[in-house]
C-alpha cells in the first residue's frame, strides 16, 4: 500500500467519524476467532541454532510407536535403546552425553538428579502435538534458565485442541500388536467456559515382549527367544488451561506414570536368563503462568513438584539370601521465572532465574542420602537488524549440597560449585528476497556430577569437577518458494565441533573402580536435513523428509590406551527417511532408520565391531466420517518389514518384524 492509498483511507475514516457523533455509533462485538496452524520444519531455517521439528500427526502417520523411535529420525540424535518394549531409552545429541541433553515437557524441564539422564521411553506418543530437538537452547527468549544451561533440548509439546464453549471431544481406542501387546487409550477434551479448558489423557499397555532372534556362534546359528522383556505400564495426565481477563494465561498439569518391567539383560552364549525387574512410579505436577505487562514486558513463571520412586530386584545366588532389593526415592521442588523486555522492535532482553531443591533417599547400603540446592541465572539478549539476527546469553550456576544421613563410610560433601557459561549464535540472510541463511554458534555448557557419580556405593567420588563442553557450529539453511506442484523444499547443512573436558568416567583404582575427571572427547560432524511437500493432484499429495549425520567422535584422553579411538556406539554414518502419501481413500506412511558400522567398546577392534543396519516400517491408515457426531480411524503398521536382526546396544537384540493394529473412535460436539 503506497502513501496515496493510505492518505485516502485516512481521510475517509475521518469523514465518517465527523459525520456520525461518537454516541450515535453502534458497536458490535464479534465472536472470538482462534487461528491455528501446524509448525513445520520450514520455520526452523530462520533460527540462529539448529532446530528440528516434527508434528505428532506426522509421527503417528508414519507408524512410529514411541517418542524414542521418533527421536531416532532426527539428525545428530543418538538414542541408546536396550531392546524390547520395556527397555530403557536415552538420548544424547552430537555425542555430548545424555546428561547434557535436557528433556522439556510442555515448557518445563524434566529432571533426574540421581542418574542425570531421562528415560524417554516412558512418554506416550498419543498426545504429542510437536516434537522439537534444538542444539543449544530452543527458540524464543522466554525460556527457563534450565533450557539455556543445557547443551541440547528435546522438547515435547502435547496437543491443545481448539474448541468453542461447551464443545468436547472424546477419543477412545485400542492398539493390539505382536508379542502380546495390548494398549487401550482414552482422551477427553472439554471447553468448560470461554476462559477454561480441561483435558485428560490415559492409557494402559502390556506386552510379554517374547520376540524371537537368531544367536550366532561362529558357523552355528540357533533360534532363541527374548526372555524377561515384559512390561505393564499405566499413564494418566490431566491439564487445565485458563485465560484471565487481563489476557494472562495459566496452564496446570498433573502427570502420573507407573510401570513394572523385566530387564532383559544381555544375550550371551549359553546364558539367556535374566531375573532383574524394575518397578517405577513417577508423579509430577507443574504450572506455567504467562502475562504480558504493558507493551514491552512479558513474564513467565513456572513451578513444579516431582516425586520418583523405583524398586530394583535381582535374583541371583551371589546375593545373601539369593535376592537383592534396592529402593530409590527422589523429590524435587522447582520454581522458575523469566522476565522479558523489548524496548524497541529489533531488541529483546530477558532474565531467567531457576531454583531447584533435590533430595535422594536410597536403601543402597553404604550410599548416603544427599540434598542439593541449585540456582541457575540466565541473561539473554536477542537483536535483529536488517538481515542479521544475533542472540547471546550468559548462565551462572551455583550448587550446594549436604548429606541428610550419615553412612558407614567416611563421605564428605563436595565444595559449592560456581560456574559461568556464555554462548553466542548468529544468523544472516544471504539473499534479500530468498530464505537462504548462514548461521553460526559457540556455546559453553557443563553438567554437574550426578548423585550416583558422587555417592553410589564405594565408586562415588565427592571431589568430582563438573564436566565441561564447548560447542562450535556453522551451517546453511534454505527454504524455497512454491514451485509449481512443489509447495516447498527446505534444507539445512550444519557442521560442528564439540570438545568435552573433565569427562566423568569410571576408572580402576587399586582394587575398586572410582569415578574420576579423566576423559577428553572431541567430536566433529555434519548434519543434513531435507524436506518437501508436493501436491500431485486434487486429493493427492506427498510429504517427505530425510536426515543424515556424518560424525567422528574420538577419545582424546592423554595416556589412554584408547587414545584417538572412535567412541562406543558412534557410527560414522547414520540417517533416516520418512514419507507420507495422502489420497482420498487411505494414507500411506513410510519410515526408515539406518546406522553404519560402529564399536561396542572403546577398543576399535574386530571383536567389538557391530554391523550396519537399515530398518523399515510401513503404515496404512483410513479416516472414516461416520456421521456428524463421530469419526472412526483405522491403522495397520508393520515395523521392521524385512525382519532385519540388529542391535543398537551390544548383546541386546532388537525386535524383528511386528504388526500393530489400531482402532480409534472420536466423539465430538460441534466439530470444526
Amino acid at each position: 500500500m503506497n502513501f496515496k492509498e493510505c492518505a485516502t483511507i485516512s481521510v475517509a475514516l475521518l469523514c465518517v467519524k465527523t459525520a456520525y457523533p461518537a454516541d450515535s455509533l453502534r458497536t458490535q462485538k464479534i465472536k472470538e476467532v482462534v487461528v491455528t496452524a501446524d509448525r513445520t520444519r520450514r520455520a526452523n531455517v530462520y533460527e540462529t541454532v539448529p532446530i528440528q521439528s516434527v508434528s505428532g500427526d506426522d509421527i503417528r502417520m508414519t507408524g512410529v510407536q514411541s517418542v524414542a523411535d521418533a527421536v531416532k529420525r532426527l539428525a545428530g540424535a543418538n538414542v541408546k535403546d536396550y531392546g524390547g518394549i520395556g527397555g530403557m531409552k536415552t538420548v544424547s545429541v552430537r555425542n555430548l552425553g545424555a546428561q547434557h541433553t535436557a528433556v522439556s515437557y510442555d515448557g518445563v524441564a524434566v529432571s533426574n538428579t540421581q542418574a542425570g539422564q531421562i528415560d524417554i521411553g516412558r512418554f506416550s506418543l498419543d498426545n504429542v502435538g510437536l516434537l522439537t530437538m534444538a542444539v543449544g537452547q530452543g527458540s524464543g527468549t522466554m525460556q527457563s534458565a534450565r533450557h539455556y544451561a543445557s547443551a541440547a533440548v528435546l522438547s515435547i509439546e502435547t496437543e491443545r485442541p481448539s474448541l468453542d464453549t461447551g464443545d468436547y471431544r472424546l477419543s477412545s481406542g485400542i492398539a493390539i500388536g505382536s508379542w502380546g501387546q495390548v494398549n487401550p487409550k482414552l482422551r477427553f477434551w472439554n471447553k468448560i467456559s470461554d476462559k477454561t479448558m480441561a483435558t485428560i489423557d490415559a492409557n494402559f499397555m502390556r506386552a510379554d515382549g517374547r520376540y524371537g532372534f537368531t544367536l550366532v556362534n561362529g558357523n552355528e546359528k540357533t533360534k532363541e527367544q527374548r526372555n524377561n522383556s515384559d512390561i505393564c505400564q499405566w499413564h494418566v495426565e490431566g491439564n487445565l488451561f485458563h485465560s484471565f481477563n487481563d489476557e494472562s494465561q495459566l496452564a496446570v498439569k498433573a502427570y502420573f506414570y507407573k510401570s513394572e518391567r523385566g530387564l532383559p539383560g544381555t544375550v550371551i552364549l549359553y546364558n539367556n536368563i535374566s531375573n532383574e525387574r524394575l518397578w517405577d512410579e513417577n508423579f509430577f505436577t507443574q504450572a506455567l503462568y504467562t502475562k504480558k505487562i504493558g507493551e514491552s514486558c512479558k513474564l513467565a513463571v513456572r513451578g513444579k513438584y516431582t516425586h520418583s520412586w523405583n524398586l530394583y530386584e535381582d535374583k541371583n545366588v551371589k546375593y545373601s539370601g539369593g535376592i537383592l532389593h534396592e529402593t530409590n526415592r527422589q523429590d524435587e521442588y522447582y520454581i522458575s521465572s523469566t522476565l522479558g523486555y523489548s524496548p524497541v522492535a529489533w531488541l529483546e532482553m530477558a532474565i531467567a532465574e531457576d531454583v531447584a531443591a533435590n533430595k535422594l533417599r536410597t536403601s543402597v547400603n553404604g550410599s548416603p542420602n544427599p540434598f542439593r540446592i541449585t540456582s541457575l541465572t540466565a541473561l539473554v539478549t536477542k537483536m535483529k537488524t536488517g538481515r542479521l539476527t544475533a542472540e547471546g546469553n550468559i548462565v551462572f550456576t551455583y550448587a550446594s549440597e549436604s548429606l541428610t544421613e550419615s553412612t558407614k563410610y567416611a563421605i564428605t560433601t563436595p565444595a559449592d560449585r560456581k560456574k559461568i557459561s556464555p554462548s553466542l549464535s548468529l544468523s544472516y540472510r544471504l539473499l534479500p528476497d530468498d530464505a537462504l541463511f548462514f548461521r553460526t554458534m559457540v556455546k559453553s555448557t557443563f553438567r554437574l556430577p550426578t548423585f550416583n557419580d558422587l555417592y553410589y556405593l564405594q565408586i562415588g567420588n565427592t571431589s568430582l569437577r563438573p564436566e565441561n563442553a564447548v560447542e562450535y557450529g556453522a551451517g546453511l539453511t534454505w527454504n524455497s518458494r512454491k514451485i509449481g506442484a512443489v509447495k516447498y523444499v527446505t534444507a539445512t547443512v550444519d557442521a560442528y565441533i564439540n570438545n568435552v573436558t573433565d569427562k566423568i568416567v569410571a576408572f580402576p583404582s587399586t582394587y575398586i573402580w572410582k569415578m574420576v575427571n579423566f576423559g577428553k572427547v572431541k567430536a566433529k560432524g555434519l548434519d543434513l536435513t531435507l524436506g518437501t511437500q508436493i501436491d500431485l493432484s486434487k486429493g493427492f499429495s506427498l510429504t517427505a523428509s530425510g536426515a543424515m549425520t556424518l560424525q567422528e567422535a574420538k577419545d582424546k584422553t592423554e595416556n589412554s590406551p584408547t587414545y584417538n579411538s572412535q567412541l562406543p556406539y558412534t557410527p560414522k554414518v547414520s540417517g533416516s527417511l520418512s514419507a507420507i502419501f495422502y489420497t482420498p481413500w487411505i494414507n500411506i506412511g513410510y519410515s526408515s532408520t539406518a546406522q553404519g558400522k560402529r564399536y561396542s567398546m572403546a577398543q576399535n577392534t574386530n571383536e567389538y565391531l557391530m554391523k550396519s543396519y537399515m530398518e523399515h516400517s510401513l503404515s496404512v491408515s483410513r479416516l472414516l466420517h461416520i456421521s456428524k457426531s463421530y469419526d472412526l480411524t483405522l491403522q495397520l503398521t508393520v515395523n521392521n518389514i524385512t525382519n532385519k536382526q540388529y542391535e543398537i546396544i551390544k548383546y541386546y537384540p532388537m525386535p524383528g518384524r511386528s504388526f500393530l493394529a489400531t482402532v480409534m473412535v472420536e466423539l465430538f460436539k460441534n466439530k470444526k
